[in-house]
C-alpha cells in the first residue's frame, strides 16, 4: 500500500466517523429547534461566543481534564473488549476515602498531596479489582458486577461520610473533614477568567503514559491482541486471565484519579453534593475518541464544551435540553458511523483483492502451455 494510500484510509477509518456523527448530531438538533421554533444559528453563535466570556474556558479546561481522566480509564478496558460500567463508583469511591484520608493526616506540604493521590489511585484499583477477580476466576461479566458495585459504592460513601463515622456536619451539608492547606493541590491562576486546576498537567501526562503503554510496550501489545483475539493471544503465550485482571485494575486505578482535581483544587473535602456522572461520560468519551489518546482528548473537550453551551442556551430562551440531544446524538452516530465506516472499508478490501485474483487469473491464462 502506497504511502498517500494509507494517509486516506487513516482518514476515512480515523477521522471521517466522528466528523459524520458531529455533522448528524448538528443536523438532528437544527431539526429539534427548528420544529420548537428557535434558531439553529442563533444557537450556534451563543455556543461559540460564550466560549470567551467569563469564566467559561477554563471551566471547559477544567471539566475536559476530569473526562479525559476517566475517558482514559474507560479506554483502558475498552482495548481488552471489557465494559467496565463500574468507573462512577470506582472514581466516587476513591475521592470519598481520598478526601478522609486527606483531612485526617498532617504531612509536610507536597507529601500530604502525594499520599491523596495515591489513595485516590489505590482505592479504585482494588474496587476495580472485585469484578476483575470475578470475570478471571468465575466468568461473570463486568457488565453485571460493575453495575452493581456502583450502587455498593454510593451506600458505602453515605455510610464513610455520616457524622459520626467520618463525616462533620458543616451548615446544611454533609462532607469529610477538609483537607489542610498542605494537602492541596494549587492551581494556575488566569485573573477574572478563572483558574485551572493544578491537576489537568497530571491528566496530560497519564494521556503521554497511557499512547507509551499501549503503543510502546510489550504489555500494550498483549492487551491489544487479548483485546482482539483472546484465543490467538493465548496460543501466544498471552494469559488471558492476567490481562483481565490487570486491565480492569489499571482502568480502575486510573478512575480513582477522576475526582482528584476538583478535591484538591477547589472543594477540599467530600459532600453529599460532589459532582457525580464522571464515570458514564468517560464511557462516552471513549468512544467517541476511539480509545486513541488524541481522540480522546478532544472528545473531553467536545463534551466539556457542550456541557457550559447549556446555561448559554438557557439564558437566551433555548431549551438547554438541545445539549443533552446533541451529546446522545454524537454517541449513537458515532458508533453507527465506525460501523458504516468499516464495512466500506471491508467491501473496499474485498473488490481489492478480487480484482487482483482476476488479474493474477487473467495474466496465467495468457501464458502459452
Amino acid at each position: 500500500m502506497t504511502e498517500r494510500a494509507g494517509a486516506l484510509v487513516r482518514v476515512r477509518t480515523v477521522l471521517l466517523p466522528p466528523a459524520l456523527a458531529v455533522l448528524f448530531a448538528v443536523t438532528l438538533c437544527a431539526g429539534a429547534l427548528l420544529v420548537s421554533g428557535d434558531s439553529p444559528l442563533a444557537a450556534l453563535s451563543v455556543m461559540i461566543t460564550q466560549v470567551g466570556e467569563g469564566t467559561t474556558a477554563v471551566d471547559i479546561v477544567n471539566s475536559g481534564a476530569i473526562y479525559y481522566i476517566v475517558g482514559l480509564a474507560a479506554a483502558i478496558g475498552f482495548q481488552m473488549k471489557l465494559f467496565n460500567i463500574g468507573l462512577e463508583g470506582q472514581f466516587r469511591l476513591a475521592a470519598a476515602v481520598a478526601a478522609i484520608v486527606g483531612g485526617s493526616l498532617a504531612l509536610p506540604a507536597g507529601l500530604h498531596a502525594l499520599v491523596v493521590i495515591l489513595v485516590g489511585i489505590a482505592v479504585g484499583a482494588v474496587w476495580a479489582g472485585i469484578p476483575a477477580l470475578l470475570k478471571a476466576y468465575r466468568g461473570v461479566s463486568e457488565v453485571i458486577s460493575t453495575i452493581m458495585l456502583n450502587f455498593v459504592a454510593t451506600g458505602l460513601i453515605a455510610y464513610l461520610i455520616t457524622p459520626g463515622t467520618f463525616g462533620v456536619l458543616r451548615g446544611n451539608n454533609i462532607s469529610t473533614q477538609p483537607i489542610p492547606e498542605s494537602g492541596q493541590v494549587p492551581g494556575l491562576s488566569f485573573g477574572a477568567s478563572g483558574e485551572v486546576f493544578g491537576l489537568v498537567l497530571l491528566a496530560a501526562l497519564l494521556g503521554v503514559g497511557y499512547w507509551f503503554l499501549l503503543g510502546r510496550t510489550r504489555f500494550g501489545f498483549e492487551l491489544r491482541a487479548s483485546g482482539e483475539s483472546p484465543t490467538a493471544a493465548r496460543a501466544g503465550g498471552v494469559d488471558a486471565r492476567r490481562m483481565v485482571i490487570v486491565a480492569l485494575v489499571l482502568s480502575g486505578a486510573v478512575a480513582g484519579l477522576a475526582g482528584l482535581p476538583e478535591l484538591l483544587g477547589r472543594d477540599h473535602a467530600y459532600t453529599l453534593t460532589s459532582p457525580q456522572g464522571y464515570g458514564f461520560v468517560g464511557l462516552a468519551v471513549a468512544l467517541l475518541g476511539r480509545n486513541h489518546p488524541v481522540g480522546v482528548a478532544a472528545g473531553a473537550l467536545v463534551w466539556a464544551f457542550l456541557d457550559k453551551s447549556a446555561l448559554a442556551l438557557d439564558n437566551i430562551g433555548v431549551p438547554r435540553e438541545i445539549v443533552l440531544i446533541m451529546q446522545g446524538s454524537i454517541v449513537l452516530s458515532v458508533v453507527v458511523a465506525y460501523e458504516i465506516v468499516r464495512r466500506y472499508g471491508l467491501a473496499a478490501e474485498q473488490r481489492r483483492v478480487a480484482a487482483l485474483l482476476r488479474a493474477e487469473n487473467g495474466a496465467r491464462s495468457e501464458v502459452p502451455s
